[in-house]
């Protein structure tokens, strides 16, 4: 890798950089636009200070040591974090948490080519071809997957689509099979594909397929999110797609984004003129850390944030043990007052 590549990478660590510093310094806590910690190995402490934002100072992901005179940028912070000594997977951790691609050399090709050559696996753009390649979910097996799960709000749906047999395979060694999937597009608050996730399913829908991991991302993910309906002063944001369906279920015209994963979640980018995040949390450990996460970030942005917690473990589990007419009572004690009519179905 180039002096300018890292830089460039380090570049995109510090623009994510209070998300990095909960992943990989989590024992340290935030102080106004530092994050403090005892030192860059992620030891408690207060002597060491990672800029979140750029001042006139620096930019951001900068950090310095008062304790030892130690200084670096955030690339240092996972190299000794995790113990690396090979740039190359100090390299690939980062990229990794950025959900970036591997690099791939740049062929100079005839015009008109470009369009019909395959793409690096697991890239935006090939995110983006499968989706393309996909058709609505209405009335296929993916429909009957999500009702099978007690989902029954199909407006704004736009971000899910099914293919019959998409290739599926548990690790580089395996053979690939091509099994029914849903697909969800990965977009940014531009509205640009930035990738896909897809659920392999089982051939009737009842469930999800019968492999170790029918769930898989591609693209990148970071700051992004499966969008439904679109955000304007409120979004309500969670985890995973089946939760945030089971909300919309009762709460159909409430804007809505699943993160995909909880660490995510605490990284999703606010919408401009936002003024009320509801965070749909699952109530397990990552849950909650998500939720502290967003409630810190939406404070310092002057944005309100109101966690919505499940009876059970997770809001889909809510419809499906407890019944719709459960779930909207749940919801309707959580929201805020001017949201109820507004959101609440009758």
């Amino acid at each position: 890798m180039s002096r300018q590549d890292a830089s460039d990478l380090a570049y995109r660590l510090g623009r994510e950089a209070e998300a990095v510093c909960r992943h990989y310094l989590a024992l340290g806590h935030r102080q106004g636009n530092y994050w403090q910690v005892g030192d860059v190995r992620g030891t408690p402490g207060r002597s060491m200070f990672v800029r979140l934002h750029r001042t006139a100072k620096g930019p951001a992901g900068k950090w310095s040591d008062a304790a030892t005179g130690e200084h670096g940028d955030l690339l240092d912070v996972i190299r000794e974090t995790l113990g690396l000594t090979d740039f190359r997977d100090v390299v690939e951790e980062a990229r990794r948490f950025l959900s970036l691609p591997r690099p791939v050399p740049e062929l100079v090709l005839p015009v008109g080519m470009k369009d019909i050559l395959p793409v690096p696996s697991g890239s935006p753009k090939a995110a983006r071809r499968l989706f393309a390649m996909a058709q609505p979910i209405a009335g296929t097996i993916a429909e009957t997957y999500l009702r099978n799960r007690g989902i029954t709000a199909f407006n704004e749906t736009r971000a899910l689509r099914f293919h019959p047999r998409c290739y599926y395979r548990p690790d580089k060694a395996a053979p690939t099979e091509g099994l029914p999937v849903m697909i969800a597009s990965v977009t940014d608050l531009a509205g640009l594909q930035t990738g896909a996730h897809r659920t392999w399913l089982a051939p009737d829908g009842s469930n999800k397929a019968a492999v170790d991991l029918p769930r898989k991302a591609m693209g990148n993910l970071l700051g992004s999110g499966v969008r439904f309906g679109k955000a304007e002063d409120v979004l309500a944001a969670g985890e995973g797609i089946e939760t945030v369906l089971s909300v919309r279920t009762v709460l159909p015209r409430l804007p809505s984004l699943a993160a995909l994963s909880a660490g995510h979640l605490g990284a999703i980018l606010f919408p401009d003129g936002l003024k009320r995040l509801y965070i749909l949390r699952d109530r397990d450990p990552s849950g909650d850390r998500a939720r502290d996460t967003l409630i810190a970030r939406a404070n310092a942005e002057g944005i309100e944030a109101v966690a919505l917690t499940p009876v059970l473990g997770d809001f889909n589990e809510d419809l499906r043990h407890l019944g719709a007419v459960a779930l909207r009572t749940v919801l309707q004690d959580q929201l805020h007052p001017e949201d109820l009519g507004r959101f609440l179905a009758a």
